[in-house]
């Protein structure tokens, strides 16, 4: 419930951030004045969406699954794992290309 809370502050904040700086704009743009930096509490309001986002983020998202080898064999047997195709053997068939002395058949 927190962590949605969060996400819902951050969003309104960068919302307000965003009106704000077109705001700013505008009026600096009316000034013929464009190239003036956005003032500093828009950055700031900013800055603090971005860390109320990550953190309501991180609080809402489910709880991490255990991706090891061991949690891995938990849910399968060793039949399951031997009854994958393995890779394809490819030394018999060296004896079809090449003969005892080394030199190609195929040349």
């Amino acid at each position: 419930m927190l962590g949605k809370a969060l996400l819902l502050s951050a969003i309104l904040l960068l919302l307000h951030a965003a009106c704000m700086t077109y705001d700013h704009v505008s009026h600096l743009k009316a000034l013929v004045q464009p190239e003036a930096p956005v003032p500093l509490n828009t950055l700031y309001e900013s800055i603090l969406a971005l860390v109320l986002g990550i953190l309501g983020a991180s609080m809402n998202s489910p709880p991490l699954k255990d991706i090891t080898w061991a949690s891995e064999m938990r849910k399968r047997t060793i039949d399951d794992m031997d009854a994958r195709p393995g890779l394809a053997s490819y030394i018999s068939r060296g004896k079809l290309f090449h003969d005892q002395q080394g030199a190609s058949r195929l040349t």
